[in-house]
């Protein structure tokens, strides 16, 4: 009896294992992983240009930095709060520090300077939201426009040429190290970095529950609009270090950079799993939405479709990822 009762401790093992492969397949991030890799097969017959070296640094790039500021809207997402005026501080951390080298300053300073003041445009929204007690959608969109009229302000609705950037400067937006470029490196620092610290540390977990219900989180002794305060001025300040690297990378401070890119950030956060009502999502996650459509984008640049398609059709995907966040949610609901 013994002997027969010994294979019976074996069979926690194979259960196990099914367990965690059905917790994987069920995992948001493995869908999207399963849809960019069948996008990639698909293209490469589709394109011989999308499986060439030249193609695929341009997404890395296109995705990279910008991927920087979806890190920043994806903790403030989760925080519950939203920011609609991703694009134009982006835009004005540019401008500021073109501006601020044009007028002597040296490069490194006028960039400290740009990332403070973009710092500062997410206190004062943190301000007005936990405060004043304003929404964030209303103090984003109005921030939104008072940044992009004060980048067609300080430059005249002209870009600013910036040809005489110190090549060691040019090199965190155009210098590599081997084949990576740095760009990429340091978009993998900021996404390793706030993934870890928000998966392992204390303050980064507050986000979750203040999202996840604020009220009760306050409650139990969460100090939930400094965490609200603290998210806002995160995604600013992460603004400014994507502006500072666009700047780099061109050579140049584009007044009119950044329209739109509201709606790329926010559809590759709400892609990969963060909820528009708080209190789920990964960074991770985020920024295999934020791949996704850079290689939508790069696909349909590729064959040749009308750029107005182009918008058609990332508006298409981010009404189905909001379609997919409400459904989900309403599950979670109705199964609490």
């Amino acid at each position: 009896m013994d002997k027969l009762a010994e294979p019976s401790a074996e069979t926690p093992k194979p259960a196990g294992i099914a367990e965690a492969v059905k917790r994987l397949l069920g995992m948001r991030e493995t869908g999207l992983i399963a849809i960019i890799l069948v996008l990639f097969v698909v293209m490469s017959f589709a394109s011989p240009y999308f499986l060439t070296w030249v193609n695929m640094r341009a997404m890395a790039m296109a995705f990279a930095v910008e991927g920087i500021v979806v890190v920043g809207m994806t903790i403030l997402l989760i925080s519950g709060g939203i920011d609609l005026s991703v694009g134009s501080v982006t835009a004005l951390a540019m401008v500021i520090a073109g501006l601020l080298f044009l007028a002597g300053v040296d490069p490194w300073t006028a960039s400290a300077v740009s990332i403070l003041a973009c710092t500062g445009i997410g206190a004062v929204m943190g301000f007005f939201v936990t405060r004043i007690g304003l929404h964030h959608f209303i103090v984003s969109l109005a921030v939104m426009v008072i940044a992009r009229g004060a980048c067609l302000l300080g430059t005249g609705g002209r870009p600013l040429g910036l040809y005489t950037l110190p090549p060691e400067f040019k090199f965190i937006g155009q210098g590599a190290i081997g084949v990576i470029p740095v760009v990429i490196v340091i978009f993998l620092v900021v996404v390793v970095a706030f993934d870890f610290m928000l998966r392992r540390t204390t303050l980064f977990r507050k986000v979750f529950y203040t999202g996840s219900n604020e009220k009760a989180a306050a409650y139990s002794g969460i100090r939930t609009k400094k965490v609200v305060f603290l998210t806002t001025t995160l995604c600013s300040a992460l603004c400014g270090v994507a502006g500072v690297i666009y700047m780099a990378r061109f050579g140049s401070a584009q007044p009119t950079f950044g329209i739109g890119m509201e709606l790329n950030v926010i559809a590759a956060a709400v892609i990969g799993g963060a909820s528009l009502k708080g209190g789920s999502g990964t960074i991770f996650g985020a920024i295999l939405g934020a791949i996704l459509l850079s290689v939508v984008s790069s696909s349909l640049a590729l064959l040749d479709v009308s750029v107005y398609w182009q918008d058609i059709i990332r508006g298409s995907i981010l009404l189905t990822a909001v379609t997919v966040d409400h459904f989900i949610n309403k599950k979670r609901q109705q199964a609490a």
